[in-house]
Protein backbone atom coordinates (compact mmCIF):
# COMPACT_ATOMS: atom_id res chain seq x y z
CA UNK A 1 0.00 0.00 0.00
CA UNK A 2 1.00 3.62 -0.47
CA UNK A 3 2.87 5.30 2.34
CA UNK A 4 0.89 8.55 2.39
CA UNK A 5 -0.66 10.87 4.94
CA UNK A 6 -3.99 9.71 6.39
CA UNK A 7 -6.90 10.49 4.09
CA UNK A 8 -10.41 11.62 5.05
CA UNK A 9 -12.62 8.57 5.54
CA UNK A 10 -14.91 9.41 2.59
CA UNK A 11 -11.94 9.81 0.23
CA UNK A 12 -10.44 6.54 1.40
CA UNK A 13 -13.78 4.77 0.92
CA UNK A 14 -14.02 6.05 -2.65
CA UNK A 15 -10.49 4.94 -3.50
CA UNK A 16 -11.20 1.51 -2.06
CA UNK A 17 -14.35 1.17 -4.15
CA UNK A 18 -12.39 2.12 -7.28
CA UNK A 19 -9.86 -0.62 -6.63
CA UNK A 20 -12.43 -3.28 -5.74
CA UNK A 21 -14.56 -2.70 -8.83
CA UNK A 22 -11.57 -2.45 -11.17
CA UNK A 23 -9.88 -5.57 -9.84
CA UNK A 24 -12.88 -7.89 -9.44
CA UNK A 25 -15.33 -6.66 -12.08
CA UNK A 26 -12.71 -5.53 -14.58
CA UNK A 27 -14.13 -2.02 -15.03
CA UNK A 28 -14.87 1.08 -12.98
CA UNK A 29 -16.67 4.20 -14.17
CA UNK A 30 -17.59 7.57 -12.71
CA UNK A 31 -21.29 6.63 -12.84
CA UNK A 32 -20.64 3.81 -10.34
CA UNK A 33 -18.95 6.17 -7.91
CA UNK A 34 -21.73 8.69 -8.31
CA UNK A 35 -24.39 6.10 -7.54
CA UNK A 36 -22.49 4.63 -4.58
CA UNK A 37 -21.71 7.92 -2.86
CA UNK A 38 -24.47 10.21 -4.10
CA UNK A 39 -22.11 12.59 -5.86
CA UNK A 40 -22.34 14.30 -9.26
CA UNK A 41 -20.58 13.20 -12.43
CA UNK A 42 -17.94 15.91 -12.31
CA UNK A 43 -17.05 15.15 -8.70
CA UNK A 44 -16.85 11.42 -9.46
CA UNK A 45 -14.55 12.11 -12.40
CA UNK A 46 -12.40 14.24 -10.11
CA UNK A 47 -12.12 11.36 -7.63
CA UNK A 48 -10.95 9.03 -10.40
CA UNK A 49 -8.43 11.60 -11.56
CA UNK A 50 -7.06 12.01 -8.03
CA UNK A 51 -6.78 8.26 -7.63
CA UNK A 52 -4.80 8.00 -10.88
CA UNK A 53 -2.37 10.60 -9.58
CA UNK A 54 -1.70 8.46 -6.50
CA UNK A 55 -1.63 5.17 -8.43
CA UNK A 56 -0.72 6.19 -12.01
CA UNK A 57 -0.03 2.69 -13.33
CA UNK A 58 -3.16 0.91 -12.10
CA UNK A 59 -5.90 2.01 -14.53
CA UNK A 60 -6.21 2.48 -18.27
CA UNK A 61 -9.19 4.11 -19.99
CA UNK A 62 -11.11 2.05 -22.55
CA UNK A 63 -13.20 4.18 -24.89
CA UNK A 64 -15.29 1.25 -26.11
CA UNK A 65 -16.31 0.28 -22.58
CA UNK A 66 -16.62 3.86 -21.31
CA UNK A 67 -14.62 3.16 -18.19
CA UNK A 68 -11.27 2.40 -16.62
CA UNK A 69 -9.84 -1.13 -16.77
CA UNK A 70 -7.17 -2.62 -14.47
CA UNK A 71 -3.67 -2.68 -15.90
CA UNK A 72 -1.97 -6.04 -16.29
CA UNK A 73 0.30 -5.21 -13.34
CA UNK A 74 -2.49 -3.69 -11.20
CA UNK A 75 -1.26 -3.32 -7.62
CA UNK A 76 -3.83 -2.46 -4.91
CA UNK A 77 -2.82 0.58 -2.89
CA UNK A 78 -5.87 1.13 -0.68
CA UNK A 79 -7.19 -2.44 -0.37
CA UNK A 80 -5.68 -5.87 0.21
CA UNK A 81 -6.68 -7.29 -3.17
CA UNK A 82 -8.75 -10.06 -1.54
CA UNK A 83 -11.91 -11.46 -3.07
CA UNK A 84 -13.72 -11.03 0.27
CA UNK A 85 -13.53 -7.26 -0.20
CA UNK A 86 -15.54 -7.44 -3.41
CA UNK A 87 -17.96 -10.12 -2.31
CA UNK A 88 -18.58 -8.26 0.92
CA UNK A 89 -20.05 -5.45 -1.18
CA UNK A 90 -22.60 -7.88 -2.56
CA UNK A 91 -23.96 -8.31 0.96
CA UNK A 92 -23.32 -12.05 1.04
CA UNK A 93 -21.55 -12.14 4.39
CA UNK A 94 -21.45 -9.53 7.13
CA UNK A 95 -18.65 -11.09 9.15
CA UNK A 96 -15.87 -10.63 6.62
CA UNK A 97 -13.33 -7.85 6.79
CA UNK A 98 -15.04 -4.75 5.47
CA UNK A 99 -13.28 -2.77 2.74
CA UNK A 100 -14.21 0.25 4.83
CA UNK A 101 -12.40 -0.98 7.93
CA UNK A 102 -9.85 1.36 9.42
CA UNK A 103 -11.71 4.57 8.57
CA UNK A 104 -11.23 5.91 12.10
CA UNK A 105 -14.82 5.72 13.28
CA UNK A 106 -13.82 5.63 16.94
CA UNK A 107 -14.91 2.10 17.81
CA UNK A 108 -13.81 0.49 21.04
CA UNK A 109 -10.79 -1.82 21.01
CA UNK A 110 -11.61 -4.98 19.12
CA UNK A 111 -9.76 -8.01 17.85
CA UNK A 112 -10.73 -10.61 15.26
CA UNK A 113 -9.31 -14.06 14.75
CA UNK A 114 -7.25 -14.16 11.53
CA UNK A 115 -8.29 -17.08 9.35
CA UNK A 116 -6.63 -18.24 6.14
CA UNK A 117 -8.11 -16.86 2.94
CA UNK A 118 -8.37 -19.24 0.00
CA UNK A 119 -6.66 -18.14 -3.18
CA UNK A 120 -9.21 -16.82 -5.68
CA UNK A 121 -8.23 -15.38 -9.06
CA UNK A 122 -9.66 -11.95 -10.02
CA UNK A 123 -9.91 -13.12 -13.64
CA UNK A 124 -12.05 -16.09 -12.56
CA UNK A 125 -14.40 -13.88 -10.56
CA UNK A 126 -14.72 -11.37 -13.40
CA UNK A 127 -15.76 -14.04 -15.87
CA UNK A 128 -18.21 -15.66 -13.45
CA UNK A 129 -19.84 -12.33 -12.59
CA UNK A 130 -20.08 -11.31 -16.25
CA UNK A 131 -21.49 -14.69 -17.30
CA UNK A 132 -24.10 -14.72 -14.53
CA UNK A 133 -25.28 -11.24 -15.49
CA UNK A 134 -25.37 -11.93 -19.22
CA UNK A 135 -26.61 -15.53 -19.16
CA UNK A 136 -23.49 -16.93 -20.81
CA UNK A 137 -22.11 -20.48 -20.72
CA UNK A 138 -18.50 -20.89 -19.59
CA UNK A 139 -15.94 -23.53 -20.40
CA UNK A 140 -13.94 -24.12 -17.23
CA UNK A 141 -11.32 -26.44 -15.84
CA UNK A 142 -12.22 -27.43 -12.30
CA UNK A 143 -10.28 -29.46 -9.74
CA UNK A 144 -11.97 -31.64 -7.12
CA UNK A 145 -11.18 -34.62 -4.92
CA UNK A 146 -12.39 -36.92 -7.69
CA UNK A 147 -10.26 -35.03 -10.28
CA UNK A 148 -7.51 -33.21 -8.35
CA UNK A 149 -5.59 -32.28 -11.52
CA UNK A 150 -8.63 -30.65 -13.08
CA UNK A 151 -11.48 -31.65 -15.37
CA UNK A 152 -13.23 -29.71 -18.15
CA UNK A 153 -16.83 -28.62 -17.61
CA UNK A 154 -19.30 -26.28 -19.25
CA UNK A 155 -21.28 -24.37 -16.65
CA UNK A 156 -23.92 -21.65 -16.48
CA UNK A 157 -23.33 -19.65 -13.26
CA UNK A 158 -26.08 -17.69 -11.53
CA UNK A 159 -25.16 -16.89 -7.88
CA UNK A 160 -22.05 -16.40 -5.75
CA UNK A 161 -22.39 -18.02 -2.33
CA UNK A 162 -20.37 -17.76 0.89
CA UNK A 163 -20.67 -20.90 3.00
CA UNK A 164 -18.38 -22.96 5.24
CA UNK A 165 -15.75 -20.21 5.21
CA UNK A 166 -15.26 -20.36 1.45
CA UNK A 167 -16.82 -18.90 -1.69
CA UNK A 168 -18.75 -20.96 -4.22
CA UNK A 169 -20.62 -20.27 -7.40
CA UNK A 170 -23.97 -21.97 -7.96
CA UNK A 171 -24.15 -23.07 -11.58
CA UNK A 172 -25.73 -25.54 -13.98
CA UNK A 173 -23.21 -28.18 -15.03
CA UNK A 174 -23.82 -29.57 -18.51
CA UNK A 175 -21.64 -32.60 -17.79
CA UNK A 176 -23.67 -33.67 -14.76
CA UNK A 177 -26.96 -32.21 -16.07
CA UNK A 178 -27.64 -30.64 -12.69
CA UNK A 179 -27.18 -27.46 -10.69
CA UNK A 180 -24.11 -27.73 -8.45
CA UNK A 181 -21.76 -25.71 -6.26
CA UNK A 182 -18.23 -24.95 -7.48
CA UNK A 183 -15.58 -23.66 -5.07
CA UNK A 184 -13.97 -20.50 -6.47
CA UNK A 185 -10.44 -21.45 -5.42
CA UNK A 186 -10.58 -24.69 -7.44
CA UNK A 187 -10.93 -23.21 -10.90
CA UNK A 188 -7.82 -23.72 -13.00
CA UNK A 189 -7.03 -21.14 -15.66
CA UNK A 190 -9.52 -18.52 -16.81
CA UNK A 191 -13.10 -19.50 -17.74
CA UNK A 192 -13.90 -18.90 -21.40
CA UNK A 193 -17.33 -17.87 -22.74
CA UNK A 194 -18.83 -20.44 -25.12
CA UNK A 195 -22.24 -19.16 -26.12
CA UNK A 196 -25.54 -18.15 -24.58
CA UNK A 197 -27.23 -20.47 -22.11
CA UNK A 198 -30.21 -22.61 -22.93
CA UNK A 199 -33.47 -21.32 -21.46
CA UNK A 200 -33.88 -24.13 -18.94
CA UNK A 201 -30.42 -23.68 -17.45
CA UNK A 202 -30.79 -20.23 -15.88
CA UNK A 203 -31.02 -19.44 -12.21
CA UNK A 204 -34.82 -19.23 -12.38
CA UNK A 205 -34.90 -22.91 -13.33
CA UNK A 206 -32.84 -23.98 -10.30
CA UNK A 207 -35.83 -25.29 -8.35
CA UNK A 208 -33.74 -26.53 -5.42
CA UNK A 209 -32.13 -23.11 -5.04
CA UNK A 210 -35.55 -21.47 -4.78
CA UNK A 211 -36.80 -23.98 -2.19
CA UNK A 212 -36.59 -22.64 1.37
CA UNK A 213 -36.27 -25.00 4.31
CA UNK A 214 -36.76 -24.51 8.05
CA UNK A 215 -34.20 -26.16 10.30
CA UNK A 216 -35.39 -26.50 13.90
CA UNK A 217 -32.57 -26.41 16.44
CA UNK A 218 -32.85 -27.02 20.18
CA UNK A 219 -30.37 -27.28 23.08
CA UNK A 220 -28.78 -30.70 23.29
CA UNK A 221 -31.26 -32.75 25.32
CA UNK A 222 -28.43 -34.48 27.18
CA UNK A 223 -27.54 -31.24 28.95
CA UNK A 224 -28.94 -30.46 32.40
CA UNK A 225 -31.96 -28.13 32.39
CA UNK A 226 -29.99 -25.09 33.60
CA UNK A 227 -27.41 -25.55 30.86
CA UNK A 228 -30.12 -25.99 28.21
CA UNK A 229 -31.62 -22.69 29.31
CA UNK A 230 -28.18 -21.06 29.06
CA UNK A 231 -27.74 -22.34 25.49
CA UNK A 232 -31.25 -21.18 24.59
CA UNK A 233 -30.38 -17.66 25.74
CA UNK A 234 -27.09 -17.74 23.83
CA UNK A 235 -28.94 -18.43 20.57
CA UNK A 236 -31.95 -16.23 21.36
CA UNK A 237 -34.28 -19.21 21.11
CA UNK A 238 -38.01 -18.78 21.58
CA UNK A 239 -39.72 -21.45 23.68
CA UNK A 240 -36.50 -23.45 23.56
CA UNK A 241 -36.33 -23.54 19.74
CA UNK A 242 -34.38 -21.75 17.03
CA UNK A 243 -35.89 -21.79 13.54
CA UNK A 244 -33.26 -21.29 10.85
CA UNK A 245 -34.66 -20.60 7.37
CA UNK A 246 -32.33 -21.04 4.42
CA UNK A 247 -32.21 -22.31 0.86
CA UNK A 248 -32.32 -26.07 0.52
CA UNK A 249 -28.82 -26.52 -0.96
CA UNK A 250 -27.39 -24.44 1.90
CA UNK A 251 -28.84 -26.49 4.77
CA UNK A 252 -25.74 -28.63 5.25
CA UNK A 253 -23.47 -25.58 5.05
CA UNK A 254 -25.56 -23.79 7.68
CA UNK A 255 -25.27 -26.72 10.08
CA UNK A 256 -21.50 -26.84 9.58
CA UNK A 257 -21.27 -23.13 10.39
CA UNK A 258 -23.09 -23.82 13.64
CA UNK A 259 -20.82 -26.74 14.47
CA UNK A 260 -23.57 -29.32 14.08
CA UNK A 261 -22.63 -32.55 12.34
CA UNK A 262 -25.94 -34.13 11.25
CA UNK A 263 -24.37 -37.58 11.09
CA UNK A 264 -22.38 -37.52 14.31
CA UNK A 265 -23.14 -36.62 17.92
CA UNK A 266 -20.31 -35.45 20.13
CA UNK A 267 -19.71 -37.64 23.18
CA UNK A 268 -19.67 -34.53 25.35
CA UNK A 269 -22.95 -32.59 24.90
CA UNK A 270 -21.20 -29.39 25.96
CA UNK A 271 -19.06 -29.66 22.85
CA UNK A 272 -22.14 -29.81 20.63
CA UNK A 273 -24.62 -27.71 22.67
CA UNK A 274 -27.39 -27.74 20.02
CA UNK A 275 -29.06 -30.47 17.97
CA UNK A 276 -31.54 -30.84 15.10
CA UNK A 277 -35.15 -31.37 16.16
CA UNK A 278 -36.76 -31.93 12.72
CA UNK A 279 -34.45 -34.44 11.08
CA UNK A 280 -37.19 -36.07 9.01
CA UNK A 281 -38.10 -32.77 7.33
CA UNK A 282 -34.50 -32.40 6.11
CA UNK A 283 -34.24 -35.82 4.46
CA UNK A 284 -34.23 -34.27 0.96
CA UNK A 285 -31.20 -32.17 1.77
CA UNK A 286 -29.13 -34.41 4.06
CA UNK A 287 -28.13 -38.03 3.67
CA UNK A 288 -28.63 -39.52 7.12
CA UNK A 289 -26.22 -42.33 7.95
Amino acid sequence: MLDIAPLPWDTLARYRLIEILALWEGRVASSQLGKAFGIGRQQAQKVLKQYRVLAPDNLTYDESRKGFLPADDFSPQFTRGRVEEYLHLLGSDHNLDSPFAGLGLGAADTESLPLPSREVSPQVVRELVKASRQGVRLEVNYASFSSPTGEDHIIVPHTLVFASRRWHVRAFCEKNLAFRDFVLSRFRGIPEPCGDMLGEHGGNQDSQWHAYVEVKLIPDRRLPQAERELVARDYRMEHGELLLRCRGPLVLYALRELGVNPNHSEVDPRAQQIEIANREALAKWIRWT
